[in-house]
């Protein structure tokens, strides 16, 4: 592994793409300080210019030298959760360039914990630009064949990692403007921040920064797909027939209703999320017309997970 991490630290140096493993999801990664190469990142996504991107780094201190503030509670979140799956949202530097932060005044911090992720990025020395390693707005990548069938032709190495530990996106944080506020939710949920802070969150104002993961359709197979509530999923599954269509099913137990494809979910929240998105793609791959999520419950512990499903189904 010590050879293939030089290279893939080489290959970013040269300004080319490199896909890794982190515990959220895979990530393609380009070098955070050349505007060259994040362009060729933002094109082999498809990615808006305007959408920012979360910048990677080995260590909390390598990360706070992309802020121009960084405030106690910044420092008390990055004590308590990085390395892990927690981005922070500053006021940024003059390290961090228009094109990693869409032009805002803010830039997402991030320190992973996955073992290979930290190598590469010891290794590299610097800051890595790295949105999940998809194209735009479609289903993230956990493993390295998703990367591969996303992006074997943009990413001139995928480092092998095994599959996501944590399986959807990290968690972000706005720290931007006095106050923490709860951008994107993720494994890290609201409880576990207010108690590193010791404080309550505030609520997320219609003028928060663009941030990943924060338009209204995203995570999205190419299938329509559609969430439903468990009562009603036999009823669903019974009217698309009706009209002729074969339907995908994520659900919790097997539908009474005949389903054309099924595939069962772990009612652990945790579990789920690490399933969720390849799940997602092997729905997607079925042939079907339809895919039918049957909806997770309404507490706090899968906020994500509903996150996630939601706009996958916008």
């Amino acid at each position: 592994m010590t050879d293939v991490v030089a290279r893939a630290a080489q290959l970013l140096r040269e300004g080319r793409l490199v896909a890794f493993p982190t515990e959220t999801v895979y990530g393609l990664g380009a070098d955070a300080s050349s505007a060259a190469a994040v362009a060729r990142l933002y094109a082999a996504k498809g990615r808006p210019d305007d959408h920012p991107v979360i910048v990677h780094f080995a260590d909390a201190a390598s990360a706070f030298a992309w802020a121009r503030e960084v405030p106690e509670a910044a420092r008390k979140l990055a004590a308590r959760f990085w390395p892990g799956p927690l981005t922070l949202i500053l006021k940024r530097a003059k390290l961090a360039g228009d094109f990693v932060t869409g032009g805002q005044d803010t830039v997402g911090l991030r320190v992973p914990s996955h073992p290979v992720a930290q190598a590469l990025l010891r290794e590299f020395n610097g800051a890595i630009a790295a949105p999940s390693a998809n194209r735009f707005g479609e289903v993230s990548a956990t493993t390295a064949a998703h990367v591969r069938e996303d992006l074997a032709k943009e990413a001139d190495l995928v480092l092998e990692g095994g599959p996501s530990d944590i399986g959807i996106e990290s968690t972000i944080v706005d720290l931007s403007g006095g106050q923490a506020v709860l951008l994107r939710p993720g494994h890290i949920g609201v409880a576990d921040l207010e108690a590193a802070l010791g404080e309550k969150l505030a609520a997320k104002a219609a003028d928060a920064p663009r941030h990943s993961g924060g338009l209204e359709r995203h995570y999205a197979p190419r299938t329509p797909a559609q969430l439903v509530e468990p009562h009603e999923l036999d009823a669903e599954i019974g009217k698309w027939h009706a009209k002729g269509s074969e339907v995908a099913v994520l659900a919790f137990s097997r539908p009474d209703e005949r389903v054309d494809y099924w595939l069962r979910m772990p009612k652990d929240p945790a579990a789920y999320a690490q399933k969720l998105y390849a799940a997602l793609r092997e729905l997607d791959s079925a042939g079907c017309e339809r895919i039918l999520i049957e909806a997770p419950p309404a507490d706090d512990s899968w906020t994500a997970v509903r996150d996630r499903l939601r706009r996958a189904a916008a």
